[in-house]
């Protein structure tokens, strides 16, 4: 293996404006999927993945429809049954550029300016694509490549992935691998490998409530008719009790405990009280009672009101008592936790304290399961072997907060684990304007990729 590693890490070395050039290519294609103007740009971006996994020599490269964008799919199974097979993940399409004038170039001309290359897609996550695809090319001019690989890069990440779930289930046998690879994230700073082995799922619900037939006023109505806007304010103070903890019935009945291990191992993660005081501007802190600020934001399930609505709400005064009122509600899930488990504790909390002077609904808007890898897994075990090699220090493991739906799927449906580690940097401008990749990190991030392919093969 020494032999092949060092010259597969001579060749990036070598090649890596190359590598440049190409990431260039693909960052000027403007695959915005939400667009439908930009229908054949979203082609052109799913035939440009394909020309890049034949010119790697992959077989059986497809690109093939959904009932939206396309999906491109390639393999390469040479090195046999005795080998692992891992399914590399990734999305070719972009958010939207706007807005246009506060970008420094254009966000479709890529440009490198000191370490950094600046254009819509370049750490999100078309960076991400060309970094793995890169690693196996050097793998490959320097001997076999010793594991077998299955790429599945999809067009709709930016929109949802609405169809992915229905092709995962459908194409099991073409997707059948021994775990996935998601290098759609990013790590903490340019000198701490970071490993997310776990993400938290997604329960959104729109939250309406009805009173009388139309908006009264509230002069001659008030203290009569029950106000919808009031009953909806009380029922949300409801749902948290004084020590932060959700109210819904049965909320925590399946969720997973934090042992002492895995408590010490977020604490290791740089990040403080001052930190998040500093990116959010808030005062102070709050949360759920006996947990860190890191646990409560990527290890306990939330509850939060994303938005509110009713009545009156334009400049001056108007003396309404509003007919309808309106929430949207989300709630961030944790291992063993089920978004349809979630809906049913908020109709059953509702019945209970919702009065007879009104009537509500509750519309189901998104869900995805939460998911959670072994980290003791020889799979994560080579990752984390190859980031130490590279960065010289052992990579810390995170919960994300948020929400991946790809790898609850494959969990879901091909009953495999993810590997998630990217190379984006929090300051990356992931979706905002002047989005851009950090070049040193991501040719680490190649490097990584090379060890890591390799260190499967043991």
């Amino acid at each position: 293996m020494s032999q092949n590693l060092d010259t597969a890490l001579k060749y990036a070395q070598e090649h890596s404006a190359s590598f440049v050039d190409e990431l260039k290519e693909f960052l000027r294609i403007p695959s915005i999927s939400t667009d439908p103007e930009r229908k054949a740009d979203m082609q052109n971006a799913a035939d440009w993945v394909a020309g890049k996994l034949k010119a790697l020599g992959m077989e059986n490269v497809q690109v093939l429809p959904t009932g939206g964008h396309p999906l491109v799919f390639g393999e390469s199974l040479a090195a046999g049954a005795g080998a692992p097979t891992v399914l590399v993940y990734g999305h070719y399409d972009v958010q939207p550029d706007e807005p246009l004038g506060l970008w420094d170039s254009g966000p479709f001309e890529p440009q490198v300016r000191g370490e950094n290359i600046y254009a819509r897609g370049a750490t999100d996550m078309k960076g991400q694509i060309i970094l793995a695809l890169k690693a196996i090319e050097a793998i490959q001019r320097s001997g076999k490549l010793p594991v077998n690989v299955k790429f599945l890069v999809e067009g709709e990440e930016e929109i949802g992935s609405p169809n992915l779930g229905r092709f995962i289930e459908s194409h099991k046998e073409l997707l059948a691998c021994d775990f996935m690879l998601n290098p759609d994230g990013g790590i903490l700073r340019p000198d701490l490998p970071t490993i997310t082995y776990a993400l938290r799922g997604l329960a959104y619900f729109e939250l309406r409530l009805y009173g009388p037939a139309h908006d009264l006023h509230s002069g001659t109505f008030g203290g009569v008719v029950h106000n919808p806007a009031q009953v909806l304010c009380e029922l949300i103070a409801g749902m948290h009790d004084e020590q932060g903890r959700v109210t819904l019935p049965g909320f925590y009945d399946k969720v997973r405990y934090l042992d002492r291990e895995e408590r010490e191992e977020l604490n290791r993660l740089p990040v403080n009280e001052a930190i998040i005081l500093g990116m959010t501007g808030a005062s102070t802190l709050w949360g759920e009672a006996g947990f860190t600020p890191l646990e409560r934001a990527g290890a306990r399930p939330t509850l939060e009101v994303n938005g509110l609505y009713s009545g009156f709400t334009g400049q001056g005064s108007k003396t309404v008592l509003p007919a309808r009122a309106m929430a949207k509600i989300s709630c961030r899930l944790v291992p063993d936790q089920h978004p349809k488990d979630v809906h049913d504790q908020l109709l059953e909390y509702l019945n209970a304290n919702a009065p007879g002077t009104v009537r509500y609904e509750v519309i189901d808007l998104a869900a995805s399961p939460p998911s959670i890898s072994d980290r003791g897994s020889p799979y994560v075990g080579a990752m984390e072997k190859a980031m130490q090699a590279v960065w010289g220090t052992r990579p810390v493991f995170r919960r994300e907060g948020g929400s991946v739906p790809v790898v609850a799927m494959f969990q879901q449906h091909l009953g495999v684990e993810a590997v998630n580690a990217g190379f984006g940097l929090p300051d990356d401008n992931m979706h905002g304007p002047n989005e851009k990749l950090h070049l040193p990190t991501w040719r680490r991030g190649i490097e990584t990729f090379i060890r890591f392919f390799l260190n499967l093969a043991e």
